[in-house]
Order: C-alpha cells, then structure tokens, then sequence
C-alpha cells in the first residue's frame, strides 16, 4: 500500500525558517516535519513512500535519498502549488489506489490506524481522521457534514457560514474512485483545487466516504508559535512515557 505526503509547500508563514530550506525541512523536536510524516505513514503499514514536492525540493531529495527506514520513496513534483486536489492528482501518476494520504505540515498522536481499519471494513471509497472544533476554526479548513453512523454527506473548503463544526485532520485513506474525483475538481474561490472538493464529489456520485473521530491529538504547524508549541508537546509527551518506563 502506497502513502502520500502532501509537502509541496512554501511556508511562507515559516519564515524566516524556510528561507534557505523547505518546509518539509524545518525540524519540530529535532526532526524534520516530514519524518514525522513518513513516520504516521508507516505506524499504519504502507510499504511504500511518495512525497509531493515543490518548493526547494532538491533539498528534500539530498535529505533522505531513496529509503526512509528501509521503506522506499519515490518523489512526484508539483510544479505550481495549485491545492491539495492537484498535489494528489499529480502524486496518482505514480502511487496506486487504495493509498493513505497525510497532509506534510501535520504532527499526529492519534488513531491512525482506525481510520484504516474503518475504510477496509465498509469498503469507502474515502475515509477521513474527524475532529469537532470552534465555529472560528471551521471557517479555516475543511468542513464536513455527516450522519451519526459516520456517513458523509458533504464536504466544503474554509465556509464564510460553516455547516457544521466537524472538520477534517489532514489524514485520509482513498480507493480508486479517488482518482476521476481529483481530475474533475475545478479551481475554487480561491483559485485552488481543494481535496474536500474531490471528496464531495465522491459523495455526490453515490460513493460511500465515512468520517472516523479523532482520538488523540493532530497538530497543524503553519508558523513558529506553532512549531515551539508542537515541539512542547512532544517533549511532554515523551517524558511522561520515560516516567512510566522508569516506574514513576
């Protein structure tokens, strides 16, 4: 099974980190942001890695080479950063359905693994991590309407009036409808191709998309303030778990 890191980006809110180097490149808790992609990519069993890079991405391709802890990585390029429905466009020229997807700014400590486990039960064509949040943040991301038992209904990118206040968190898993979806998206208000775009598409064609809750935490890294705060978290979380090895 394929994972896709979506890590084209510039960051621009990074800098002056992404100055000289790629986002993907800036290191939370002394380790780039995308190893701890890679790394939420394998704790799910993907046996194989596509990065899709664009901002200095020969620093990404000199960084790590052709394996990440003996897993493979084939590189995809996405030339002109066009949204996330485009990054996986191109990243579908190389990596095979059904595949895991994972947004490269994101920090995870979570049930990864349900979100695989729900897709290979109900057979969906899409799967998606679920959080509920404020309505602030709801206008900020992707939205997601849906039914109790999980079903999606609709999914719409950054609302002015969100629909509700379930939200996507950046990690999917995605059969073949997945691949017409993401050719037949068009640009949004915004000038992007948006993944939840795709996704509502699937559900509008009659596909099944289900949502799984998140249990744990997802973390978005967009800024410094972020990257400090993710970084705190993590030194916690990992001295809590020294304490409990050591009998404390």
């Amino acid at each position: 099974m394929d994972g896709v890191v979506l890590a084209a980006g510039e960051g621009t809110r990074m800098r002056p980190l992404t100055a000289d180097r790629p986002k993907a490149l800036v290191e939370v808790a002394d380790r780039p942001l995308l190893s701890h992609a890679f790394d939420a990519l394998l704790s799910v069993g993907v046996d194989r890695l596509v990065a899709v890079v664009g901002y200095r991405s020969a620093d990404i391709v000199a960084h790590y080479g052709d394996r990440y802890r003996e897993t493979p990585i084939r590189y995809v390029r996405q030339a002109e950063q066009l949204g996330t429905a485009h990054a996986l466009r191109c990243a579908l020229s190389t990596a095979n359905p059904p595949l895991v997807v994972v947004n490269g700014d994101n920090v995870a400590r979570a049930n990864l693994d349900a979100v695989l486990a729900r897709h290979r039960e109900t057979d969906a064509a899409a799967t998606l991590l679920v959080e509920r949040v404020s309505r602030a943040q709801a206008k900020t991301t992707g939205v997601v309407e849906a039914n109790a038992d999980g079903r999606v209904r609709a999914l719409v990118e950054k609302p002015d009036d969100p629909p509700s206040t379930l939200v996507t968190r950046g990690f999917y898993v995605f059969g073949e409808p997945i691949d017409p979806a993401v050719r037949l998206v068009t640009p949004s208000a915004r000038g992007e191709y948006e993944l939840p775009a795709a996704i509502d598409l699937l559900v509008h064609a009659g596909h099944r998309v289900e949502a799984v809750p998140l249990e744990g935490w997802v973390a978005n890294v967009n800024d410094p303030a972020d990257r400090e705060a993710v970084a705190e978290r993590l030194r916690s979380l990992s001295d809590s778990e020294n304490r409990g090895e050591n009998g404390e």
